[in-house]
């Protein structure tokens, strides 16, 4: 995939909503799914936008919530909106993260070179930072596709 490409699909991430990502139910690819809305004014109807990020080696999840924020986080009401809009602490509930300050392509690493030249075919370095997480991923190719209101990843019987 065209470095340049990439950047620009990234770049259209910016300040959307992130309300799911993980990998998918056979385990290669890594999704994440955005939330994208307009300004109401624009008359651009809101859509969910499935980022599938191919053939990926390496994805690392870490908080981007402050460990003082943390001690406050801990109640389980907090995992839900509604019992935890009143408390102090970061309300998990929301069930989405605001893609803020944003996905980013990063320069090719030690580890996307090396993947490169064992499966002949390019591999990049993204960065997706949220206002609860920092995600890393080390992938190829990313397909993006709309996805219906409701969508449901792969869910456990």
């Amino acid at each position: 995939m065209d470095a340049a490409v990439l950047e620009q699909i990234l770049n259209e991430t910016f300040d959307h909503a992130v309300v799911h990502h993980g990998y998918t139910n056979y385990l290669r690819d890594y999704e994440v799914v955005v939330h994208m809305a307009a300004d109401p004014g624009t008359g651009v109807e809101p859509s969910y936008r499935r980022y599938l990020f191919r053939y990926c080696i390496e994805a690392h999840c870490e908080t981007a919530v402050a460990a003082k924020t943390w001690r406050l986080s801990l109640d389980d009401r907090l995992i839900d909106h509604e019992t935890g809009a009143d408390l102090d602490g970061f309300v998990w509930g929301v069930k989405w993260h605001p893609m803020y300050p944003g996905a980013k392509l990063l320069p090719p690493s030690d580890t996307a070179r090396r993947w490169s030249a064992i499966l002949g075919i390019d591999f990049h370095d993204v960065l997706i930072e949220t206002n609860a997480h920092r995600l890393s991923l080390l992938f190829s190719d990313l397909q993006v596709t709309e996805v219906p209101v409701g969508y449901t990843p792969f869910v456990a019987d």
